[in-house]
Order: C-alpha cells, then sequence, then structure tokens
C-alpha cells in the first residue's frame, strides 16, 4: 500500500482540534468553547490554545464569543493567546503598532493570569513576548534579562519559564519560547540546547531541542554561503542526532507527541545519513503529518519542502 501524502495542518495528531480550527478559520467559536471545555490536561490546554490562536488571529471568532460570553475565562484566555500572536506577527512584518500590540497582549495575559492563577497558559503568553524585546541586554525589560539557572548559559526570561514550570512542570512550549528569546537575543544557543538535552528524562521532547537550533544554524549557514556538506554528519549534530533518537522516541507518549519533534528528528536521521535501520519507525510515526519545517532548509528551494520530505520518506522506507 502506498504511502500517505503529506498533509500539512497545524492540528496534527489531535482529530478532535481540526474541527475547531476549521470552524475558527470560518469565524465560528461554539466548537473552540466545547473543545476547550473537554480539554483535561495542560499539555493539550497549552497545545490546542496556540494552535487555535495562531488561526483565530487573522480573524474575529475569539472577540465574538468574548462578547457573547463575557464572564467565560476560556474565551479570555483565548483573548490573550490571540492577542499575543498578533503581536508577533506585527513585530514580523514591521508593523508600526508593534509595540502598542505587544503592550495590549501583556495586559491581557497579565489580567488572565490574576483570574486563573493555576493556569500557565496567560505565563506562556508573557515568556512568548520576551522574544519581541530588544536585542540590547541593557535596554530589555527587566524580567527579560533574568541570570540563568546555570552558567554560562546566558541571561534571559527564566523567572517567566520558572512560572510556567511551576503550573506545568512537562511544559514543552515554555522551554521552546525560551529558546526562541534566546535566539532573538542573538545568543549563542547551542550550549542551552545541549544543557536542556543533556538532563532531559527518557521520552521528554526536550532531548529533541538540540535538532531545532541545529536546524537554525544549517539555515542561516546555507544563506550566507558558509554550509559545508558534511554539517549534519559532525561528531555534535550526529550525537545529538541520535541522543534524540534513542532518549525520546522510543518513550515518548504517542498520543501527545509532536509533529515537529518527529519532522525534525526524521530530517536528521536522513541527512545524518543514519539510514533506514534508524528512521523507518520515524517516518512512519510522522504518517502524512510532514511539517514544512525543517524540510524547506534542506530542500532544493523553500517551496519543494514536500518533495524533499516525499524522497527522503522514500528511501527510508525502501519504497523506491
Amino acid at each position: 500500500m502506498a504511502a500517505a501524502a503529506p498533509l500539512f495542518n497545524p492540528a496534527g495528531f489531535d482529530v478532535e482540534l481540526r474541527p475547531a480550527l476549521d470552524d475558527v478559520r470560518a469565524g465560528r467559536w461554539i466548537a473552540m468553547r466545547e473543545l476547550l471545555h473537554n480539554t483535561s490536561t495542560w499539555a493539550s490546554w497549552t497545545s490546542r490554545s496556540q494552535i487555535l490562536a495562531a488561526a483565530a488571529a487573522g480573524g474575529d471568532a475569539v472577540e465574538a464569543w468574548a462578547q457573547e460570553e463575557p464572564r467565560s475565562y476560556p474565551a479570555r484566555m483565548m483573548r490573550a493567546r490571540v492577542e499575543v500572536q498578533r503581536a508577533l506577527n506585527a513585530h514580523r512584518t514591521g508593523d508600526r503598532d508593534a509595540e502598542s500590540r505587544t503592550d495590549r497582549a501583556r495586559l491581557a495575559c497579565e489580567h488572565a493570569a490574576a483570574e486563573h492563577p493555576d493556569d500557565p497558559v496567560p505565563w506562556l503568553g508573557l515568556l512568548t513576548l520576551a522574544q519581541v524585546d530588544s536585542s540590547d541586554e541593557y535596554h530589555r525589560r527587566p524580567e527579560h534579562r533574568i541570570a540563568a539557572w546555570e552558567p554560562p548559559l546566558p541571561a534571559g526570561p527564566w523567572g517567566l519559564l520558572a512560572a510556567v514550570l511551576k503550573r506545568d512542570r512537562g511544559s514543552r512550549e515554555a522551554w521552546h519560547r525560551l529558546l526562541q528569546a534566546l535566539q532573538a537575543y542573538g545568543r549563542n544557543t547551542s550550549d542551552f540546547a545541549r544543557w536542556v538535552s543533556s538532563w532531559a528524562e527518557p521520552g521528554s521532547p526536550l532531548a529533541v531541542i538540540p535538532l531545532y537550533v541545529y536546524a537554525d544554524i544549517y539555515r542561516e549557514r546555507r544563506e550566507s554561503g558558509q554550509l559545508t556538506s558534511l554539517f549534519w554528519t559532525t561528531a555534535p549534530v550526529s550525537y545529538y542526532t541520535r541522543h534524540a533518537l534513542e532518549r525520546w522516541f522510543p518513550h515518548a507518549d504517542r498520543s501527545s507527541w509532536s509533529p515537529l519533534d518527529l519532522n525534525y528528528l526524521a530530517q536528521a536521521l536522513y541527512s545524518g545519513g543514519f539510514g533506514p535501520a534508524a528512521c523507518a519507525e520515524v517516518f512512519q510515526a510522522i504518517g502524512s503529518c510532514a511539517t514544512p519545517v525543517p524540510w524547506r532548509y534542506v530542500a532544493d528551494a523553500p517551496d519543494r519542502w514536500q518533495e524533499e520530505f516525499l524522497q527522503a520518506r522514500r528511501r527510508c522506507l525502501n519504497d523506491e
């Protein structure tokens, strides 16, 4: 039987999220409310709210919900998520209102955090906003230049990270948001990623974080013409690829793993020459849930990422 064609959907493996996401894109909010009402874990709560917010940021579904049910905390939480996403979008596009959008998002997160102190999402919002602060440490907000927990790791929003982890110890998003902030500040994040990976428990997606850093380094070097063809087979990259394969993949909770983590691992295994024996099961786990990154970093052209994914999958599954 032929393998499923790659189909990028932000909902990934969360089949319950897909219809709610479609409704949000169409400007409807009832399915979103029902989905969040029936979400029982912080992992799903954070993941679903983030994906829904990314889709809702371009419309008014969340505003309609908040207007219809002004006392609903989930509606206000989603409003904070959406405001954060809009602030990110504004900074990425150079919008002249970016700073005011950031202030609005921060205020929405602070209000949500005060209303529901146990919810990690408002704190994730505040942590996310750290990446749009100044790259100059001395011009950053005080909470964005806290000393790292271990030297010589760079200063950053470590207190906000701690606030999230206090509420959701296993938050995957929190560590990725901290990584994004450090990258935005222009800091060398390799040591940070290796440090996180070194103490990640078996099955923890934190073991995959170095692969995100290496993929970004690869992208930067390729864009600047400084790339070497052996990048993915060099000692540190190869070591942390195998580390993720052995430390995370076989022990992961398959009911909640991230398609992004799977795709980053599959790409590193394929590009690193690990061969079908190592990468076949990872590609089988991905199924049709391919993600544009990191494949667009290694494809002949970014818009040919699906071709790159399909070629890698055929070779690893011996389907050629």
